[in-house]
């Protein structure tokens, strides 16, 4: 399909967001009001349920018909949204949500002269969609050069080209004519079609065909090199191995219209509502129940709605033999971490990691998930799994190094974490998570405070809007005893992030330093205002706070032992 670009809604925002309300005379009130409730929050299974008790009283109601064809959708019961859906249509409705499911369910029958007759009667979901459903309506019904003058038809239409273009590429792939449709995909007009992976991965199926292999193997190179999933990689090895790999993107005409519904909805993802965006995807998903991509954007879209169970529902439907299984069981462990059932989370995880102790990818999310728990010491050992598996140093293991590294210094395990840290820096020398962090944990060991400086005003160069890089500089100019150049970027960082205590509680520190004491007590007392009293953290010690605000911090400096405050010597 063609990448995926800035796409508005060509068709009306999801009924769940119409704004008007339906008369409540002879309407079940309560019943449409609780629907209401559950509709905004995506709760489909209630809203369903509420708005189809508002019919029981009110059964000729197109609006709550609308509300309760939409929830169906979203809840992934299509049947019974067509049931409604034909009640609206029936009853003369424009709807376009009832145009969108019962158009598919149509095609789902193979009705296509049906499909036709209803778009030429002014059924319509959208000048996009219509076009498409109609090139791959004549494709069905065996008029092959009216369904490729239909997809050059949308292809007019400013903006969408691409989108005419893929479609009528797969069409004449669907009918056997593989060379034509390479001719479309390799078209150079525009600079040609930019392709999604589903895309990239039908391309290539199309050159198997004739034969092209190493073409084949070049387009997937190009474009994804040699780090392969495990789909991406089985299709390696059969074009290596010189095996036509059957053209299974949009085999027919149901697959091509599916192939519509997933085209729209993977180019509204992130642009559109995401529960608009779902309609869409679960009418792909009811086309065509294997469309495992399809699947796999229902339960990320249910995962951004916060609809857990419905996601994991999802990605269950994943099977374990397919090729996209590590994705989903990845997904499904997300949405239980996210769900706050992080023991299932991790025990998930860490089944996964036993049944495929291969995929260096497993270990580092769960490893992730475990950090991010505080449980270092566990994240360390997934971390080093999954290092001990990379062949070589790509830039791209930045962040795991970099992870890893976090979890040695939380362990006090400081000369692993500093090799990791540097390792990270080889890898990405620019990167200024990697130089404030690691400049910042010189600060507070008081260590190479020199290079220190010079990578925490590396990091402030690249990310001159962050808070806690900024606090970072001027802590690090606080302890070279350079207290008047600290006051700046310090003040920046409380500007930046006003209600960290850390950096208040510094910002304090550094004010005493330069001589204004009542401006230090008053930052004091704000980072002692900001502390979580339920989250431990070493930096944030209310205890100190408290006892700078009794005696200041030239008492609390000769308490701990800790060397006197000294402007540094210019000279």
């Amino acid at each position: 399909m063609p990448a995926k670009k800035s796409l508005r809604p060509l068709v009306l925002a999801a009924s769940l967001a119409l704004g008007a309300a339906p008369a409540l005379a002879g309407v079940n009130a309560g019943a449409y009001l609780a629907g209401r409730h559950a509709a905004t929050a995506f709760d489909f299974e209630s809203s369903a349920q509420y708005f189809s008790r508002a019919m029981m009283r009110d059964p000729s109601n197109l609006e709550l018909m609308e509300f309760a064809n939409s929830a169906y959708v979203g809840l992934g019961a299509v049947d019974r949204a067509v049931a409604v859906a034909r009640q609206m249509i029936g009853k003369g409705s424009d709807s376009q949500v009832a145009a969108m499911v019962m158009l598919g369910d149509s095609a789902k029958q193979g009705e296509w002269d049906d499909i036709l007759a209803d778009l030429d009667a002014g059924q319509s979901v959208g000048p996009l969609f219509d076009g498409l459903l109609k090139g791959w309506a004549r494709f069905g019904s065996g008029d092959l050069d009216g369904a490729l003058t239909q997809f050059d038809e949308v292809s007019k239409t400013k903006g969408v080209r691409a989108f005419g273009q893929y479609h009528k590429a797969l069409a004449l792939a669907a009918a056997g004519e593989f060379s034509r449709a390479e001719e479309v995909l390799a078209d150079p007009s525009d600079g040609g079609l930019r392709l999604t992976r589903r895309g990239l991965v039908g391309r290539a199926q199309i050159l198997s065909q004739l034969g092209r292999f190493d073409d084949a193997l070049k387009v997937i190179a190009e474009v994804f090199g040699e780090d392969l999933d495990e789909a991406l990689q089985g299709l390696v090895d059969a074009l290596k191995a010189g095996e036509a790999v059957p053209f299974d993107i949009a085999p027919d005409a149901v697959a091509g219209i599916g192939e519509v519904y997933f085209s729209i909805a993977n180019a509204l993802s992130g642009e559109a509502n995401a529960g608009y965006t779902l309609l869409y995807a679960r009418m792909a998903e009811y086309l065509r129940p294997t469309h495992t991509e399809a699947t796999l954007l229902v339960a990320g879209l249910l995962e951004g709605l916060e609809r857990y169970d419905l996601a994991i529902e999802s990605y269950a439907k994943i099977p374990r033999d397919d090729p996209a299984s590590d994705a989903a069981q990845l997904g499904r462990a997300e949405v239980l971490r996210k769900s706050g059932r992080t023991d299932a989370a991790i025990e998930a995880l860490e089944q996964l990691a036993k049944a495929r102790p291969e995929l260096p990818l497993i270990h580092v999310t769960l490893a992730d998930t475990l950090r991010e728990l505080d449980r270092f010491e566990e994240a360390s050992r997934a971390y080093d799994r999954a290092v001990a598996l990379f062949k070589g140093p790509v830039p791209g293991q930045w962040p795991i190094y970099f992870a890893r590294g976090i979890t040695y210094e939380k362990t006090d395990r400081w000369e692993e974490a500093e090799a990791d840290f540097r390792t990270a820096l080889e890898l990405q020398p620019d990167q200024p998570q990697v130089l404030n962090y690691l400049g910042y944990s010189y600060v507070e060991k008081r260590e190479n405070l020199d290079e220190a400086l010079t990578m925490i005003e590396r990091a402030v160069a690249a990310r001159p809007e962050s808070g806690y890089i900024a606090d970072s500089l001027g802590w690090v100019f606080y302890r070279l005893g350079r207290y008047e150049e600290a006051v700046a970027p310090m003040e920046k960082a409380v500007e930046l992030t006003p209600v960290d205590p850390v950096i208040n509680d510094h910002l304090g520190d550094v004010y005493w330093a330069v001589g204004r004491t009542l401006e230090a007590r008053f930052q004091w007392k704000r980072a002692l205002s900001f502390v979580d009293p339920d989250e431990v953290d070493g930096e944030a010690d209310p205890d100190r706070m408290r006892r700078k605000l009794e005696v200041g911090l030239d008492e609390v400096l000769k308490e701990e032992g800790a060397p006197p405050l000294t402007v540094a010597n210019d000279g």
